[in-house]
């Protein structure tokens, strides 16, 4: 049997994440291996806004794929875990699709693609249960938002994506910026969304972004920096994500090539892959 809290804290989760909700798809739940591609090249996935979007824009969000490492190292890298706000704690198998998420004493494991899987609480197998019929249903939504906020980077020529360059900018902390705005068209859980995204002309690394629930709004529901560039594996993962006067970041980044038996099916929290940020 699960307990009144475990169900507590578990609908707490599903709020919380609906909350936070605001990001279109980070791209297909298990991304399709594509074979090798020319050195430098960043190739569009299929469905990206190419007419729409404008020649500077893709060419700094091509520079920004090389300096995190890569397309061939983003394709490659198969597994990523971190840990998001509210200790939630999560592995994403790019290659499967495979998804094996945390929240104190609930385990998930579940597949985006086929969009089956199993909840546990304290061990116990609560699949069955209106809670666990709950949070099934609510972790595509979970994993869109939290890699989102992981993974945004990488993903400035997904499908559905329209990227246009709004000029030069500045970050809050008043550094020169080339400002991106990413729109989006019948894809993802929030189409409606808009994205400034300002990259650094120095080092072509997000500096900065900022999301607008509607397209249209003025002013934007937040702005964060992302920051703190650290190398994991073949790719370089920023952790930090500051509001102007509250230190935010992520957690227990990390890659890895495989995993040890049992990890992605565990019923149990599981042990981190990534040390806390120091």
């Amino acid at each position: 049997m699960h307990s009144i809290s475990s169900l507590l804290r578990l609908r707490a989760v599903v709020v919380a994440s609906a909350l936070l909700l605001g990001c279109s798809s980070p791209n297909q739940p298990a991304e399709k291996q594509a074979p090798p591609t020319a050195s430098g090249t960043n190739p569009a996935a299929e469905g990206f806004d190419q007419a729409g979007s404008d020649p500077k824009a893709i060419a700094i969000a091509d520079r920004m794929m090389r300096e995190m490492g890569g397309y061939d190292a983003w394709r490659d890298t198969r597994y990523l875990a971190w840990s998001f706000f509210g200790g939630q704690y999560q592995i994403w198998d790019k290659q499967t699709g495979d998804f094996h998420w945390e929240k104190d004493t609930l385990v998930a494991n579940y597949n985006l693609s086929t969009q089956k899987g199993q909840v546990y609480s304290r061990g116990q197998d609560i699949s069955a249960t209106p809670a666990g019929q709950e949070l099934l249903g609510k972790l595509p939504a979970i994993w869109n938002n939290n890699s989102w906020w992981l993974l945004m980077p990488f993903k400035l020529k997904d499908s559905g994506v329209t990227l246009t360059h709004k000029g030069p900018s500045k970050t809050m902390a008043g550094q020169p910026a080339d400002l991106l705005q990413m729109t989006f068209k019948n894809v993802g859980t929030t189409p409606e969304n808009r994205y400034e995204v300002l990259v650094s002309p120095t080092t072509g690394l997000v500096e900065e972004w900022a999301f607008f629930p509607k397209a249209a709004d003025a002013q934007p529901a937040f702005r964060r920096t992302w920051s703190n560039y650290i190398r994991q594996g073949q790719l370089l993962l920023a952790a930090n994500r500051d509001e102007a006067t509250k230190p935010t970041h992520l957690d227990d980044i990390a890659t890895a090539q495989t995993l040890p038996a049992g990890v992605m099916t565990s019923a149990v929290p599981v042990a981190k892959l990534g040390a806390p940020l120091k």
